[in-house]
This record gives C-alpha cells, sequence and structure tokens, in this order.
C-alpha cells in the first residue's frame, strides 16, 4: 500500500461507498477475464527487497529520510519504519541471462547506495529481524512520517481497539518475547524480499496453488530471522511476527474464527477471482477511499478498468502469496506476489531462492498431475508454519515422499524440478548451475542464514559474551560477510 492518501480520517458513509465500490470492482474484474483477450507475453518478473540502516553502534538508524534523499534513486522508497527502506527493481523477463544481470545490477546498487548512506554515517542490512532491536524502538516514533503510514496504524489499532499483542515463545528457556504495543511498529521488524510473477490469468489458480505448496520448503531453506529483542525464538521470527502485528482482531473474534489479515488462506483456488472475492467477502476496509470512476464504464471505454478501489483493499490483506491485478501501461495484467522469503542473507543467496522458486512453480503448474490434489490444504499451512519454526529441521509433508526435512526433500526431489522448470522458461544453463547449485550446496551443509546467526551467537556465548554482546559480534560478522556476497553455506562460524 504505497500509494498517497488524499485524507486520513473516514466516515461510516465512506466505509459503505467503498465496500459498494469494491463489489462493482469484483464485478468488472469478473467481466474482464471473461472476454478480455489477454495476450501471450514473455513471463515478466520483479523483486521487493526490504532494508535495515543501523549506525555505527550496529542500532537502528531512524534516518530513513536522509539516507533515501541523500541516495536520490527513484528505485528505493521509504517503508513503514524509519530505520527501513525498500528498493523496486524494475521487471524483467525470465529467460535468458537476465537473472545473471539482476546480480550485478543489485550488486551495483547496493555498493551506490551504501557508499552515499555511508556518508550520513549508516549502513545498509539485509536481513529478515534486525538482532540490535529492542523495546525502546517500538515506539509511535519510530513510524515513517508519511501520512499513509500514520493513517494505517491509526485505522488497524481502532479496528482492533486495544493494544497490538506479540507472543512468540523459542524453545528455550527464557526466550520468549511477549508485550503490547500501542501501534503496529513490530511490523517494521520484518523485512522480506518479494517475488513477482505475470501469469495469465487462466492459469493463476494453478500457480497460486502451487506457491502455497511451496511456502514451506522456501521457508526451510530460507529462513533468516532467528532473533528479536534478544531472544532467540523461531528459525523465521519474521512469520508470526507480521501475523501478530497486523492482527486487527480481538482475541474474541480470533476465538470465532474471524479471518486474519495476514492469512496462509483456507483453501485451493480455481481462478484469481476466487482470492478477491475472498478479500471482499470477509475483511472490511482500513482505507476507504474511492474515485468518481466507474469500472464497467472504464472498461467499456478503454477496454480494461484500473480498479483502484480493489487494488488499495488488496493491499491491507497480507497473503503470503498475494495476487496483483495491475492496469499500468496498454493493457491489464495479472500477477503472483510471493512474500514469503526473509531479506538476505547475500545477493547471490537471494537470487538462488528466487530461481528455485520460479523454476518449481513452472514444473509444478505444468505437470499432468497436480500436486495441490494429492495434498489437504491444511497439510500445506503445517508445513508452512511448521518450517517457519525450525528451518531446516522441521519435518515438512509432500505427497510421493512422506515426512522429510527441507534439505533431504531438496536433494531427492526438487532440484531435478526446478532445474527441469528454469529450462522450461528458457533460463541460461549457466545460469542454472551457478544458482541452484548454491541451494545444493546450503542442503548439504545445513547451513541457513538462520542456523549461521544461532551458531555464531552460541559460538560467542561460550567465550563468555552476554547475550547482547554475541548478537553485536553476530551482527558485524554478518554485515562483512554478506557484502562480501559469499553464499551463506560458505560463511565461517567463530573460531
Amino acid at each position: 500500500m504505497g500509494q498517497v492518501l488524499d485524507r486520513t480520517t473516514f466516515t461510516r458513509r465512506d466505509r459503505q461507498r467503498y465496500r459498494i465500490k469494491v463489489q462493482r470492482c469484483l464485478d468488472a474484474l469478473e467481466e474482464l477475464l471473461n472476454t478480455y483477450p489477454f495476450p501471450d507475453v514473455e513471463p515478466m518478473t520483479g523483486v521487493e527487497i526490504e532494508f535495515n540502516l543501523v549506525d555505527p553502534e550496529l542500532a537502528p538508524s531512524l534516518n530513513g529520510h536522509d539516507v533515501l534523499d541523500t541516495i536520490n534513486s527513484t528505485e528505493f522508497q521509504t517503508e513503514l519504519g524509519r530505520w527501513n527502506l525498500e528498493l523496486n527493481l524494475p521487471p524483467r523477463p525470465l529467460p535468458g541471462e537476465q537473472w545473471r544481470q539482476l546480480e550485478h545490477e543489485l550488486l551495483d546498487l547496493l555498493a551506490g547506495a551504501g557508499a552515499k548512506a555511508g556518508d550520513l554515517r549508516t549502513q545498509l542490512v539485509m536481513i529478515g529481524i534486525l538482532p540490535s532491536l529492542d523495546a525502546g524502538h517500538m515506539v509511535a516514533e519510530s513510524i515513517s512520517p508519511e501520512d499513509r503510514y500514520q493513517a494505517l496504524n491509526d485505522q488497524m489499532l481502532s479496528a482492533r481497539g486495544e493494544p497490538i499483542r506479540i507472543d512468540i515463545a523459542g524453545s528455550g528457556p527464557g526466550e520468549r518475547v511477549s508485550g503490547d504495543f500501542d501501534t503496529i511498529i513490530p511490523e517494521a521488524a520484518c523485512t522480506s524480499m518479494q517475488l513477482h510473477l505475470q501469469v495469465a490469468p487462466g492459469d493463476f489458480g494453478r500457480y497460486w496453488n502451487a506457491a502455497q505448496c511451496l511456502a514451506g520448503v522456501q521457508l526451510g531453506l530460507g529462513a533468516n530471522s532467528p532473533f528479536l529483542m534478544g531472544s532467540q525464538l523461531w528459525a523465521e521470527t519474521r512469520i508470526p511476527l507480521f501475523e501478530q502485528s497486523c492482527d486487527v482482531r480481538t482475541p474474541e473474534f480470533h476465538n470465532q474464527g474471524v479471518r486474519p489479515r495476514v492469512w496462509f488462506g483456507e483453501r485451493w483456488i480455481d481462478s484469481v477471482l476466487d482470492l478477491f472475492s475472498e478479500n471482499a467477502r470477509y475483511f472490511p476496509a482500513l482505507m476507504p477511499l474511492t474515485t468518481e470512476t466507474d469500472p464497467i464504464a472504464q472498461m467499456r471505454e478503454q477496454g480494461f478498468p484500473d480498479l483502484p478501489e480493489l487494488t488499495l483493499h488488496n493491499g491491507t490483506i497480507w497473503r503470503w502469496n498475494r495476487p496483483i491485478y495491475d492496469s499500468t501501461g496498454e493493457a491489464p495484467h495479472v500477477r503472483l506476489e510471493n512474500r514469503v522469503l526473509p531479506a538476505g542473507p547475500t545477493t547471490v543467496d537471494m537470487v538462488a531462492n528466487a530461481l528455485f522458486f520460479y523454476g518449481l512453480l513452472r514444473t509444478l503448474v505444468e505437470s499432468d498431475q497436480e500436486l495441490w490434489r494429492s495434498v489437504s490444504f491444511e497439510a500445506a499451512r503445517e508445513n508452512f508454519h511448521t518450517a517457519a519454526r525450525h528451518g531446516m529441521d522441521a519435518p515438512l509433508y509432500w505427497p510421493g515422499t512422506g515426512w522429510l526435512n527441507p534439505d533431504e526433500l531438496t536433494l531427492r526431489k526438487l532440484l531435478p524440478l526446478a532445474h527441469e522448470g528454469l529450462a522450461r522458461w528458457g533460463v541460461g544453463g549457466a545460469v542454472c548451475d551457478r544458482y541452484l547449485t548454491v541451494l545444493e550446496r546450503r542442503c548439504v551443509t545445513r547451513q541457513t542464514g538462520a542456523a549461521w546467526q544461532v551458531d555464531t551467537v552460541a559460538a560467542l556465548q561460550e567465550r563468555g559474551m552476554d547475550r547482547a554482546s554475541a548478537l553485536h559480534g553476530m551482527l558485524e560478522r554478518y554485515l562483512a560477510q554478506s557484502a562480501a556476497n559469499q553464499p551463506v553455506h560458505a560463511w565461517e562460524l567463530p573460531g
């Protein structure tokens, strides 16, 4: 939800008009999907990466606006927290050498942005949760000053009617974060990599179902968020933290089964319309801004509608695999936004994670045996949360193989499927080998970003450091090795 707001308070009439307008958008979308001649296009992808900013002491730096002004690039944007920035890379096709070029482009962008941030004594960090965050940063003053963030905070707190409750327990004694927060600022602790894939509307249901099947595997292989506010919690603590920090339900509504706004979902789908229809049926408006444009009349005039109310509403419902409708340019399209993975640890790791995902998607979608017909939706959801908690040690259910940890499942079954899918996309053989080998070695060593962080902190504590000092020492080493762009499986632990 990155658009500029013209106001931040809303009336009952605003909400009523907005609901009617969202339904009108749904009617227009249904007609569009049934009648519009969507052309065959080259598969386009997109990447968004969220960053943390740290000061010379490696504490969160709240100078995001100053850093953004210094970087002076339209590709970087603000985020909810003052210690965050987001990078939006231009869309690009999948085939050929594009993703090798993306790695170089991203390294160049980060080097340039990092140098300019350095002039302000600030560093950029690609990590799922910044381990130096503490309760003193989780205050209203840490929210970025733009109206859209302030309005989102106000509307979510108003909908909930009481403070945001965060309660996440780790596996060890005393490893727990529990408390009430008067803003949604804990959400800003979660920094991710978001992958986009434009697909033909008629194929969207299969792509979304396949992505849901893969979410647990993605987390098991890519976990990078084990610490929050000094405690060791889940391998990917970002998952429960984001779910809780955006939960506008009171405990009573939770007990009644009201759906959360950060949502894995509850069923396999047939069409992209299924997801947008669920959004309209289940979730009240947070930001009920309406335009004067009638989407059906607009479709008659220009051939397709913009659907601003539908897209704004969709932007306030944070599915881990989210549908996107966009009409930018000369034609409309739909795309899948995969929000499962954390940022980092390195550029090469993130590109490897992305291509593994895209390759597997293609193979699963085109398989004669649709994977999601052989596994319950509940099993896919359980895989997702089990992997978030346990990372590489998570037992995941996969049809035909039973229960396997992510590394064994990937080595035995998924890597060949990813190779096959990337070849079908037309990705160059050398590109496939470079990045899928990174995944292979990560599985062999069983060293994810989360595993390295946990092992490094443990090693430093064994030397006599307290937890705070060990986290600081770990983050120092993390920054150095991340900047070197050596994949995380090759990172050394303290001797």
